[in-house]
């Protein structure tokens, strides 16, 4: 509660000096400040490197929006495992590929503490007290004192099964003696509201879109202006954090948003982001990453995707099914009427083979059989007092079905 209390004096006392960014002063960022993955080498001796790694993911969040009760990361995610299994998966085959003992720790909140074993500490909304948890609760100089100099951290929670260990970046960070790492990668259209690295008064700053002045929202959303966005993928120096947390500490931005309660009443929930740090460390900087590192599942749209045969499960991770020709992901859009799992499962008897599918857009009473193939573009819309059923087994290449239908043939 007392974290509350100084973050909602910040918030009172930024607003009475009127304090915003100052937009003339926002510059894309360098060269310098964001690197390619692809000019990362791969190291010699990883297993030298993966002996200084700690992991630490972020597991505050419930299921809710899908219509579970309990975590998240306890969902079912692909062939009966649920996001956290295949999490501390990942884990299990590093160790045993490298034969190291890279701790793998879970940073639960109020909603999750209760059912998850490995609990670090409880954290309200947002992620940017992050810093403050792990320092008090001791975990900082615990891995310090393992002999650990490095923590890989997954903001975007347990459900982004692209965020795994990778020793390229590793490697870069500890030969480079870069104290904070922020992946980011290419923005596309459906991520133009992701927060992006900038170049402000000559230092690398993230940009989320709560701070940008109303008048200057679409320039924010535009992909030729502002090219990447954070994925909240973070690699950071533990003796760094020791240092700002034990000297001035961190003032990161506060982003204030407008909820509802359940109530009805209307809220304010102030938060910080953890990758807004990136201004208290030294030689920080972004790594444009393939977008394969960023898979999150906030919707059942999400769900789809990964747990279709475009992907493979490798020793945890999630890859590209090499049978597809196209390396992006197809735009999948499921309305309301899947919105929770349970839902999900009921009009979805087998989750269809999408190899070849550029788009799909369902909505309405909509349900689908058994091995049922998608290609090309495909709009199922059925009217309000409609229903549509997809037959086990059909094809459907670059069609349009509306109405009322059951489809008997294919």
């Amino acid at each position: 509660m007392d974290a509350f209390f100084l973050l909602f004096n910040r918030y009172i006392g930024d607003r009475a000096k009127g304090q915003k960014i100052n937009w003339a002063k926002i510059r894309p960022p360098t060269a310098e400040q964001v690197v390619a993955y692809a000019q990362l080498p791969r190291p010699a001796t990883p297993k030298a490197l993966l002996t200084k790694l700690a992991v630490l993911k972020l597991n505050g969040v419930a299921g809710t929006t899908l219509g579970s009760s309990g975590p998240k990361s306890a969902i079912e995610a692909r062939e009966g495992m649920s996001f956290l299994d295949i999490s501390v998966r990942q884990i299990e085959h590093l160790n045993s590929e490298y034969k190291v003992n890279v701790p793998f720790v879970l940073m639960n909140s109020f909603n999750t503490a209760e059912d998850t074993k490995r609990i670090v500490q409880k954290y309200p909304p947002g992620h940017g007290d992050l810093y403050a948890a792990i320092t008090s609760s001791g975990l900082v100089d615990e891995l310090l004192a393992q002999g650990k100099e490095y923590l890989f951290v997954s903001v975007s929670n347990v459900d982004n099964l692209g965020a795994v260990v990778d020793i390229n970046i590793l490697e870069y960070m500890d030969k480079h003696n870069a104290e904070f790492l922020m992946e980011v990668t290419d923005k596309t259209k459906a991520d133009v509201k992701g927060g992006t690295l900038i170049n402000y008064d000559s230092r690398v700053r993230l940009l989320e879109i709560a701070q940008v002045p109303s008048e200057h929202v679409e320039d924010f959303k535009s992909v030729r202006t502002f090219k990447i966005f954070n994925t909240n993928n973070l690699w950071i120096n533990l003796r760094a954090i020791k240092r700002v947390m034990e000297n001035d500490g961190m003032q990161l931005e506060i982003i204030a948003k407008s909820k509802e309660s359940k109530s009805g009443e209307e809220v304010l929930q102030l938060e910080t982001a953890a990758g807004a740090a990136i201004k208290h460390f030294q030689n920080a900087h972004g790594i444009n990453v393939p977008r394969s590192r960023f898979l999150p599942v906030k919707s059942c749209s999400d769900l789809l995707l990964i747990t279709s045969n475009l992907y493979i499960l490798e020793h945890g991770q999630l890859v590209m099914n090499p049978a597809r020709m196209f390396h992006s992901s197809p735009v999948i859009k499921l309305d309301s009427h899947f919105d929770k799992v349970p839902a999900f499962q009921r009009r979805f008897r087998s989750i269809p083979k999408m190899l070849e599918l550029d788009h799909l857009t369902v909505a309405g009473d909509v349900s689908f059989g058994r091995g049922v193939t998608l290609r090309g573009t495909v709009i199922i819309v059925a009217n309000e007092g409609s229903k549509i059923e997809v037959p086990d087994g059909a094809i459907l290449e670059n069609k349009l079905v509306s109405g009322n239908l059951q489809l008997t043939d294919h």
